[in-house]
């Protein structure tokens, strides 16, 4: 008997399921480098995640005191070919997803992606972790063209589309993943352990986790 009363579950990826802000870091210290700035602690570009890459890269500029308007835009493939490259030295899902994902599967619930993440780097990332199948849908922040990423709800209803409908929850680490399902008409649930240190409140998220041996109980509980 399945008592989870949702037919899919949605995940962001960045600080959500995976922490990749190791290799992330590294492929923002490569560009860096090319013109003598940084390198930056991962501690430092972590909280710069989950706004798209090149909004990364303008704030590891910025910390760096470059000023340049131009200067992202011709760092951005310097630092996406390194990324590419280097794309799973670090990253690995976080404590418990597994666990989680597999307990979920096996009461016939849907697993689904959204991210701002180019969808190529998504399924490359995933594709080496050896996760890809376990997911109905995986959408990228460039899968509907560009400005329609997250906050705005087009992303997650491509997701809910893809994977089948049905009654759908995501999960996510900044207010961006809270900002898109509340524009998509979806409950939401803040991971306290993502990029950016924040409480479910403070994220405007419908409930909260701090590991992900409570995502299944709190599914079961959620009236």
């Amino acid at each position: 008997m399945n008592d989870i009363p949702f037919d899919l579950v949605g995940f962001d990826l960045d600080g959500t399921l995976l922490d990749t802000s190791a290799d992330l870091t590294a492929g923002v210290n490569h560009a860096l480098a090319t013109i003598g700035r940084g390198p930056f602690p991962v501690e430092a570009i972590r909280p710069f995640i989950g706004k798209g890459a090149r909004r990364m890269l303008e704030r590891a500029l910025n910390l760096a005191g470059e000023t340049s308007e131009t200067m992202a835009d011709e760092l951005l493939p310097i630092m996406l070919d390194h990324y590419e490259a280097h794309i799973a030295v670090h990253s690995r899902p976080y404590p418990g997803l597994i666990g989680a994902m597999d307990a979920l599967a096996d009461r016939g619930i849907r697993l689904a992606i959204c991210t701002n993440k180019r969808e190529k780097f998504a399924r490359k990332l995933l594709d080496a972790l050896d996760l890809t199948s376990r997911f109905a849908a995986i959408v990228g922040g460039d899968t509907l063209g560009p400005n329609r990423m997250k906050p705005l709800p087009d992303l997650l209803l491509d997701m809910v589309a893809k994977a089948g409908g049905g009654r759908t929850i995501f999960l996510g680490d900044t207010d961006n993943d809270t900002l898109a399902a509340r524009a998509a008409g979806i409950p939401s649930i803040a991971v306290s352990f993502g990029f950016v240190p924040c409480t479910a409140q403070e994220l405007g998220a419908d409930a909260g986790i701090d590991h992900y041996s409570e995502l299944v109980p709190l599914l079961e509980r959620w009236g």
